[in-house]
């Protein structure tokens, strides 16, 4: 166990605020310990236990890594396989134990999180927090709108019904359209799904944001760390339900 330093201290070397702006939030009753709210003086270890504002992890320990990666299609969205494709952590250059965060299809491309931290894993994948992901889809066929809004009100699947938190047409050309959706959940292969719930076939399918965090520089196989900053705003942008 790493010694414990005063709370206000481990936020301003997190580098999320300043440390006269981390003790207003410990004044402010808005930090917490392990779900304990804390008072100025009061000590955390960065190893060990958990630290939020306002219910928000901080990330505090610097042995966490965090990897934003543009996958591209045909990788496997696994730490290993079986059959020796290559899989998304091959593409990510740490020394550390990394594993994804939820999944892409092979068939699909886009953004995945990669990281050790389990706390962020289990926030971003749970669907109690309700951390969206958005996506670009490229459709065969010229759903009209009230089609695609069918997908904000709710299709059957196998496993269940699922819907949207909106769905939007982007672009058309020819006989294909291009459509913005956002989810909430993640099952397998749950877009494509969903479109042929609605009678068309996905052509294109591409992961554009995870919560808060997008980056349109990224090209496929790209990856980059997240900063203090963009996890904090990460595991904040989710909202609990019962």
């Amino acid at each position: 166990m790493a010694e414990a330093i005063r709370a206000q201290k481990a936020i301003a070397n997190s580098g999320l605020m300043s440390r006269r702006a981390a003790e207003e939030a410990i004044a402010s009753g808005r930090v917490a310990v392990d779900g304990q709210t804390i008072g100025l003086g009061d000590r955390v270890d960065v190893t060990a236990q958990v630290l939020t504002i306002d219910g928000a992890p901080i990330p505090l320990n610097p042995d966490l890594e965090t990897h934003l990666l543009y996958k591209p299609v045909g990788v496997i969205s696994s730490a290993s396989d079986p059959q020796g494709r290559t899989v998304v952590v091959d593409l990510v250059p740490s020394s550390r134990r990394l594993y994804p965060v939820g999944r892409l299809d092979s068939d699909s491309e886009g953004l995945i999180l990669l990281t050790n931290d389990g706390e962020l894993a289990n926030r971003v994948t749970h669907p109690r927090y309700g951390i969206t992901k958005k996506y670009v889809a490229l459709v065969a066929g010229r759903p009209s709108a009230s089609e695609v809004r069918r997908l904000t009100t709710g299709v059957e699947l196998s496993d269940g019904p699922a819907r949207a938190v909106s769905a939007r047409i982007i672009r058309e050309s020819g006989n294909e359209i291009m459509v913005e959706l956002v989810l909430s959940e993640g099952r397998n292969r749950e877009v494509r799904r969903m479109f042929e719930a609605i009678g068309y076939q996905v052509v294109r399918l591409v992961r554009t944001a995870i919560g808060p965090i997008s980056d349109q520089s990224l090209k496929a196989g790209d990856s980059r760390l997240l900063s203090i900053e963009e996890i904090s705003r990460l595991l904040a942008s989710g909202t609990t339900t019962s």
